[in-house]
């Protein structure tokens, strides 16, 4: 049995809580696993009588309570129906959400959190220092030793899996930011989420940072300074990795199966190849974390936020992944 999934609804004036109800509603009946969902109860119960969806939501009452769709809001200030969007206030409420989250995960109480999309500059705008949820999470968790995977498959079942040695960093300041070792992390956290997937290999393949992966030192020097050692290392450590590789190139090899994971240095480095096949499917999972993190790979996507267009495959992914690594580590 799954046990309990925490959902914490992210940005209210987003997609965040229709992906989620739609995503529930194609829940299998036999899975056993139930949810608590951390947001506004009655927004929920609008979208769902709205979107036709008849989930029995009911309000959470404790572990031992019989259901299996709860709802759960420790964010005590009310939410206007009509806020705008990246509003202050749904900014604020989905910050205590995700903290809600996170803290009932390192309290044991939930087996897993799937966090729905926030949006970073809403809550800047609030006064709250943010870099994202992943950053956030491992703040809270008190942890720096985490990365950043993202993972999807295209419609054949082809996956690819990237690990970002660098997350949220302007281009110009990858650079300095790469260290040897973040790129060593990364490939660690790699090879164990190989493990943690039941994969049967954990073959990692590494980017390097510049074109051609910096053509011997004379486009770069970072691969020779930085990554090479990184890898070397950690093939010291007898994991299965190579590299560091072109990444134009590489993209190609570990998509039709030669590796299973790709770590990446920099952000769009690792995820335009990713979306490119999993647009509608990718899934974000913070490795390292003491609790199980996933995310649909998406935004808030104010733009049919309320229009009951939102495709729910991402979330109904990263609800999968969730239950999937809950019943691993049980």
């Amino acid at each position: 049995m799954t046990g309990w999934i925490g959902i914490s609804l992210g940005d209210v004036t987003g997609i965040g809580p229709e992906v989620t109800l739609k995503a529930l509603a194609a829940e299998p009946a036999q899975d056993g696993a139930r949810f608590l969902l951390i947001g506004d109860a009655k927004r929920l119960a609008d979208l769902n009588e709205r979107l036709g969806l008849r989930l029995p939501l009911q309000p959470y009452a404790g572990s031992d309570a019989p259901g299996r769709f709860f709802i759960h809001n420790p964010f005590t200030e009310p939410l206007l129906q009509d806020l705008a969007p990246g509003s202050p206030a749904a900014a604020r409420a989905s910050l205590t959400w995700l903290e809600e989250g996170a803290r009932r995960c390192l309290r044991r109480e939930l087996d897993a959190l799937v966090t729905a999309p926030v949006n970073k500059e809403a809550i800047m705008h609030t006064g709250r220092p943010f870099v994202g949820q992943t950053e956030f999470l491992s703040q809270l968790a008190g942890t720096e030793r985490t990365a950043m995977m993202l993972l999807g498959a295209d419609d054949r079942g082809r996956w690819l899996r990237v690990v970002l040695a660098t997350t949220h960093v302007p281009l110009k300041l990858v650079s300095e930011h790469l260290t040897r070792a973040k790129v060593e992390l990364a490939i660690e956290l790699a090879a164990q989420a190989c493990a943690d997937l039941r994969l049967p290999q954990a073959r990692v393949a590494v980017c390097g940072l510049n074109p051609h992966a910096g053509e011997g030192g004379e486009m770069g020097r970072e691969e020779i300074t930085t990554i090479a050692p990184a890898v070397e290392a950690m093939r010291k450590r007898s994991l299965n990795v190579a590299g560091p590789f072109a990444a134009d190139a590489l993209f190609y090899y570990v998509f039709k199966g030669d590796y299973e994971v790709v770590v990446a240095m920099y952000h769009d480095q690792g995820l335009v190849p990713l979306k490119m096949i999993g647009f509608e499917s990718g899934i974000n999972w913070t490795l390292g974390l003491p609790f199980i993190r996933t995310s649909p790979d998406h935004g808030t996507a104010y733009d049919i936020a309320g229009k009951g267009l939102a495709n729910p495959s991402s979330m109904k992914a990263a609800i999968g992944l969730a239950r999937q690594l809950a019943r691993a580590r049980a």
